[in-house]
Formats: structure tokens, sequence, C-alpha cells
């Protein structure tokens, strides 16, 4: 391999040494944090409301990407912390340019979706991405669990997602 990324949970701590040690070892560095993101909104601090969260990777793709992740990160624990570092869908239209985000794990709110509410309602919020941060920067994250039901259900429902938005180019 000739690269490796840093997606820490809500923080960059670790990014500094693992850049230097990258590049010690001649590999390329891809910098990134797997954030939390509001159910509302990130000033909304309801218990049973917004006490829950979704994972939303993001991989940073040009200096303007590593600028706006810190924003991101900074903001989420200085005005959007409730039990974690949070942000919101309003924060990720201002400052999504030059970073690439996946869908997430199953924590992810598309995958949330897809297992409590449906594919209808994962079709909608597939969209609210994609009209933030745009087809290009946007990727369904797919993850393997051969054990696991829900998994192969959201995977399943993610490559249908996939199949219809290349076949709509």
């Amino acid at each position: 391999m000739n690269s490796m990324a840093i997606t820490d949970h809500g923080n960059m701590y670790g990014v500094v040494e693992f850049y230097d040690s990258a590049k010690e070892r001649g590999m390329k560095p891809i910098i990134g944090c797997e954030l939390y993101v509001a159910p509302r909104r990130l000033y909304m601090k309801e218990p049973h409301l917004d006490s829950f969260n979704f994972h939303l990777t993001a991989l940073i793709k040009n200096a303007e990407g590593y600028k706006n992740l810190i924003k991101l990160v900074s903001i989420a624990h200085l005005q959007g912390f409730y039990y974690k570092p949070r942000i919101d869908k309003e924060l990720l239209q201002q400052y999504h340019k030059g970073i690439i985000f996946l869908s997430g794990c199953k924590k992810g709110e598309l995958a949330q979706t897809i297992l409590f509410k449906g594919k209808d309602k994962a079709k909608t919020i597939l969209q609210e991405y994609l009209d933030i941060i745009g087809k290009e920067d946007f990727y369904l994250e797919l993850q393997y669990h051969k054990e696991d039901e829900e998994t192969q259900k959201v995977n399943a429902v993610l490559l249908e997602f996939a199949k219809n938005l290349i076949s709509n180019q």
C-alpha cells in the first residue's frame, strides 16, 4: 500500500503525528474524521431527541478541505457538543468544499434510515446529502460483516441506490 488514512471519531488530535509518520515512511497520508451529525440542529440539546447522532466519514482532498474539516470539528466541539461533538447539515452546506464524504457505517444516517424508516425515506436522506455535497464528493459506504443481517440489508439497498444513481447520469 502506498497510502493510509486516519479518521478519528469526532476529532483530529492524531493528525499531525500521523501525517509526519506517514511521510517518513514514504506513504501518502489521507487525513479525515468520522464526524457526528446531530439528528436535528447542532444547538438543539433536548434529551431523547438529540442525545444520539449519525456517523459521517470525511476525507480531505486539498488544502481547502483541510481548513473546512478543521472548522467543522472545531464548531462541533465548541457549539455542537452534546454527549459528543456534533455538526449538522447546515454546517455541512457551509464547509463541505474540498472534502470527500462517505455515507458512514451502520450508524450513518442513511443506514439507520434504511433499517428503521425504510427505503423511500432513505432515498430522501440520500438526496439531501447529494444536494449539499454533490455527487462527485459523496460516496456510499459498504461494509461486509458476514453474520450481520442488518449490514447485509443496508448494503442491498445502497447497491440499488448506486445503480440508480449511475443510470441517472
